[in-house]
């Protein structure tokens, strides 16, 4: 995982569009975003991801492979809507088995953009109310295991008016002392 501000350059989202580092990487702390890396097992078991599993209380989980190939003509409406900034009123909780993207987080106060570079072996939390944008890299594949409390589900609310009284926002941004 590779965190640095965003340059806010037009161009192709999946370029790396780096601006600067980060002062800190404490400031992913400071925003609720959590990471950490956990080589992919070779032989199908994920003793780290189930303990994690458990303690943050996480009862479900799938895995999905975004591809050029595998989404065919679906594949650029995809990756645009994954890039729309929205938040969810759930964690968001990523484990990269292959391939590598991009996620774009907000930071407070400022509201610069974040972009954290993933890849095989990174896994990383997005806290409920965090506003934030995916896209793959110049690559064009991921896989990713995606974990959940509940049913799996993936509801994004794209920033507005309405997302940023969303009680989930509001409970994120009392989390991290902002008002």
């Amino acid at each position: 995982m590779h965190a640095y501000y965003f340059d806010n350059l037009p161009g192709d989202q999946r370029a790396p569009h780096y601006d600067r580092e980060l002062p800190d990487i404490a400031i992913l702390d400071k925003i609720g975003v959590l990471h950490w890396h956990i080589p992919v097992s070779t032989n199908g078991e994920y003793p780290e991801i189930d303990a994690l599993a458990r303690e943050r209380d996480y009862k479900n989980r799938d895995v999905i492979t975004i591809t050029k190939e595998g989404l065919g003509e679906l594949y650029e409406s995809k990756i645009k809507m994954f890039y729309e900034e929205h938040m969810h009123e759930d964690e968001e909780i990523r484990y990269i088995l292959d391939g590598s993207g991009y996620f774009d987080v907000r930071e407070h106060p400022t509201d610069a953009w974040i972009r954290i570079a993933v890849s095989a072996g990174d896994l990383i939390v997005l806290p409920a109310g965090i506003y934030h944008r995916f896209t793959l890299d110049e690559h064009n594949v991921i896989q990713a295991m995606r974990l959940f409390k509940d049913e799996p589900k993936w509801t994004p609310y794209n920033r507005d008016a309405t997302t940023d009284t969303n009680p989930h926002r509001q409970q994120y941004l009392e989390a991290i002392s902002v008002s």
